[in-house]
């Protein structure tokens, strides 16, 4: 992997593991990482000590790196592979989405999956708790707000739901 050939962070195709900026924050701190392995095994090998072993790679780094096409082979390419994705986790487009309950994993990996295909190819969910929203999400993006709870619907309704409840009254 020569300089020439990592892509631009733009042109990453962000796996459906990394959910959140926390994931792509770890992802960014994993490769800082194996590349200081790298180096410190050449730097190792060059001066005459034993190899040591290849670094393992999680499971979301090597989902990153095989849609990405991309590989770790010399120390140049990695850091240039460390400074896009570093431009990727500041740059980010983040939905912000309050749930009533906590959300589990897969559910949120199905949702940004949703996000990518629908509204941007990176996006990413910051994940809020609200249990006063009783049902629903309430989303915000950096220019827009929705409020798609049960609540907003209902408040939305009030005018029916009072003429509802007085002809229920009255039929007594």
């Amino acid at each position: 992997m020569s300089e020439s050939t990592v892509k631009p962070y733009t042109d990453f195709v962000v796996p459906a593991s990394l959910v959140t900026k926390l994931d792509v924050s770890r992802l960014v701190t994993e490769v800082e990482k194996v590349d200081n392995e790298m180096t410190g095994a050449e730097v190792r090998t060059k001066a005459g000590a034993a190899q040591t072993p290849p670094p393992v790679f999680s499971e979301q780094l090597t989902e990153f790196l095989n849609q990405n096409q991309l590989k770790l082979d010399d120390s140049q390419g990695r850091s240039e592979l460390v400074k896009q994705l570093r431009q990727l986790k500041d740059k980010v487009p983040i939905i912000h989405m309050t749930f009533s309950v906590t959300a589990d994993r897969e559910s949120l990996q199905q949702l940004a999956q949703w996000l990518r295909t629908s509204v941007h190819p990176q996006a990413v969910i910051d994940v809020g708790l609200q249990p006063a929203l009783v049902a629903g999400v309430y989303l915000r993006t950096p220019n827009h707000v929705h409020d798609l709870s049960l609540r907003a619907k209902l408040d939305g309704s009030r005018d029916v739901l009072e003429k509802e409840l007085e002809s229920l009254r009255g039929a007594k």
